[in-house]
């Protein structure tokens, strides 16, 4: 049983795959940097100042007693994490579009070889052909 499972983890496939996971996972990080570091700082002036992490919508404010106490909690919807997840999303997929149709086109041209010779046999039939076809 081990030495069937030491097969299956050596495969090709599956040592590519955990290069991808980890390589992905890392891509991910990279751009999620980028968006929370240096895209939504720059975006931010543009937007007038307004930060897109820090953005969120109350539904119902916090109920405080007599003596300051909270009460009950605000009911808050904090989607500027959720817009800042979609730009990161966005952009990865967008990049792994470009890799794939750059091995894509690789992959074309390498299997544009041309086809082999037909056999010594059909060209002769077809010669043969193509003469009885011109004596009609």
């Amino acid at each position: 049983m081990f030495k069937e499972f030491k097969e299956f983890a050596m495969k090709g496939n599956l040592i590519d795959m955990a290069v991808a996971f980890v390589m992905g996972g890392a891509f991910a990080t990279v751009v999620t940097a980028f968006i929370q570091g240096v895209f939504l700082p720059v975006l931010a002036p543009i937007m007038g100042g307004i930060d897109l992490s820090s953005l969120k919508f109350t539904v119902v404010g916090a109920e405080v007693n007599a003596a300051g106490e909270v009460v009950r909690e605000a009911a808050i919807v904090e989607f500027g994490g959720f817009i800042s997840a979609t730009i990161s999303f966005l952009i990865v997929a967008f990049a792994m579009f470009l890799i794939i149709k750059g091995m894509n086109s690789m992959k074309a041209k390498e299997e544009a070889a041309p086809p082999p010779p037909p056999p010594r046999q059909e060209v002769l039939l077809e010669e043969i052909r193509n003469l009885l076809a011109k004596d009609r």
